[in-house]
């Protein structure tokens, strides 16, 4: 048998292998909103493992590796002790279990606050270690010097305002952001300063709806919106929660299946055929051959 190897002339070199689908980019995302205008709404989700990016990637535009997977995954009070490195592996899976989808990975609190060179140096290294195609970062204002930073440098930054789960010590819980005047016109006025630098686009968590539209029509770049509004010209969900992996589950999300209530009748049945010792039976056994 031949042990000779050809390459593989339909593909190029910056991806040798064939894929089944193209993945979108950066500047498609950010190009799908035309003048104030997005006519195909963007889909995005969280994704953390690899098998569950396989089985987004082919309905979303984005893929979102969030360091909400320090509670949907660690189990932790919140946010907050997410490292660098847990992003990094799972953002290198979902990289690796995704074809089509535009992945972003979050930074996590403490990675690049600090300056807009500690920001870079977080970023390059999440950028490297994943594949992905851009990073995500909380806050407004004061975050747009840090975002044109890190977009001059090529690397793509998607921000995040209202309601800031990194922010939870300062905000004192998760209750939905915009209810003042003074609140409202931060918001707005954070998203311009992030779309002026350069972010391709915006998440708005939990804010009154009013404010998120505002937001929507103030800015030229997509916003992505999460307990925001239907205007928005994207919606994100936590998988987890939309899938009812979960009981509680913020206002705002919409159980699409009761996935834990299938798990759980799922094991009660592996569980009773294990002590009844009808599993495993002659078909999951090896038997000696005739």
């Amino acid at each position: 048998m031949s042990t000779t190897f050809q390459l593989e002339t339909t593909t190029s070199r910056a991806n040798p292998t064939p894929r089944p689908m193209k993945r979108l980019t950066v500047p498609k995302i950010r190009t799908r909103k035309t003048d104030g205008v997005t006519g195909e709404p963007l889909v995005m989700l969280t994704a953390y493992t690899a098998r569950q990016a396989q089985l987004l990637d082919q309905h979303c535009d984005i893929l979102l590796v969030g360091d909400s997977l320090g509670q949907v995954i660690y189990g932790l009070p919140s946010t907050v002790p997410v490292t660098l490195e847990m992003m990094a592996a799972h953002g290198a899976a979902v990289v690796r279990g995704s074809y089509h989808a535009v992945v972003v990975v979050d930074m996590p609190f403490g990675s690049y606050e600090a300056s807009k060179e500690q920001a870079f140096e977080s970023a390059s290294y999440l950028v490297k270690q994943t594949g992905a195609a851009a990073v995500k970062l909380e806050g407004g204002a004061p975050m747009a010097e840090t975002v044109a930073f890190l977009n001059q440098r090529g690397i793509p930054v998607m921000g995040h305002v209202g309601l800031t789960p990194q922010a939870v010590n300062v905000l004192g819980g998760y209750a939905a952001r915009g209810r003042t005047d003074a609140e409202a016109e931060t918001i707005v006025g954070d998203a311009k300063a992030l779309d002026d630098a350069g972010a391709f686009a915006i998440v708005i968590e939990g804010v009154v709806e009013p404010i998120a539209i505002e937001v929507t029509r103030s800015v030229a770049c997509p916003t992505i919106g999460i307990g925001a509004s239907s205007q928005c010209d994207g919606q994100v969900l936590v998988t987890e929660d939309m899938l009812g992996m979960f009981e509680r589950v913020p206002k705002f999300v919409k159980k699409y299946e009761d996935i834990a209530g299938i798990i759980g009748n799922t094991v009660a049945s592996y569980a009773e055929e294990v002590r009844n010792r009808s599993f495993p039976s002659a078909d999951q056994t090896y038997q000696p051959k005739d």
